[in-house]
């Protein structure tokens, strides 16, 4: 499936931790979600089907067990939030959010760089140049 549906706040969660290991069993997604949600065996095989389903991870079996790994890298699904985000910001409203995101993110000072040098590629031209 090349545009996978949307994630849930939970199946972000999750998949978070597939892509972290890259490759695991569902043991393995279980116990770390027990760890950090508190969540039982039950509600991670709900949200791992739903993954499966909306294409988002990929399985194999492997004996009586099923490994899971993500069908596409982490930045391709945010970069798929990030365009429903925009496709749906109000006129107006896209660079409030964008300073937002700025000012919630920790950068590098190399990924500020990069986006210095964005901007500055995308900003019109001064009168002074035209």
């Amino acid at each position: 499936m090349s545009n996978p549906q949307p994630l849930s706040e939970a199946e972000w969660k999750v998949m978070k931790i597939v892509w972290e290991r890259k490759s695991c069993a569902a043991r393995d997604v279980y116990q770390t979600a027990a760890e950090t949600e508190g969540w039982a065996p039950s509600t991670v095989k709900t949200l791992l089907r739903r993954l499966v389903e909306k294409g988002h991870l990929k399985t194999t079996q492997v004996g009586n067990s099923f490994l899971y790994r993500p069908a596409r890298p982490a930045l391709k699904s945010l970069f798929s939030a990030a365009d429903s985000l925009l496709d749906n910001a109000l006129d107006g409203t896209v660079g409030p959010l964008l300073a937002y995101m700025a000012k919630k993110s920790s950068m590098t000072a190399e990924e500020l760089a990069e986006l210095r040098e964005l901007l500055d590629q995308m900003a019109p031209p001064s009168e002074d140049e035209a």
